[in-house]
């Protein structure tokens, strides 16, 4: 089974930025549709963003313009750059993938990490 980690959570305070990584055992190459999701306490879990291999992405309403991620197969990363952060954007990030994009928007994804911190607080 592939094994996602995910890195980067931490404390940081109204607009502030952080970066999030994401890796796979074995490499996230083979992986055709990644995705970052958030868990707040009290909240469903939400999509935050999502890329494929062919470089399609896409971005839930509350991050556009804030959030980018990004992906490099050769560095087997997949990131998400957090800037302008808000109280709001509080909540454990998971990486997730999946062969197939449908499962991966839906939360039906094959593969998920342990997930990160990211606490937004002054």
């Amino acid at each position: 089974q592939v094994q996602l980690v995910e890195s980067g959570g931490g404390l940081v305070p109204p607009g502030g930025s952080l970066r999030l990584s994401c890796t796979a055992s074995g490499g996230i190459f083979s992986i055709h549709a990644m995705a970052w999701w958030r868990q707040a306490p009290g909240k469903q879990r939400e999509l935050v963003a999502t890329i494929t291999n062919g470089g399609a992405i896409t971005y839930s309403d509350a991050v556009k313009g804030r959030f980018t991620i990004s992906r490099d197969n050769a560095k087997n990363g997949m990131y998400l750059q957090m800037n302008s952060l808000q109280p709001e954007d509080t909540a454990v990030y998971y990486c997730t993938g999946d062969d197939s994009y449908y499962l991966v928007v839906k939360g039906g994804s094959a593969y998920w990490g342990q997930g990160t911190q990211v606490t937004v607080s002054s």
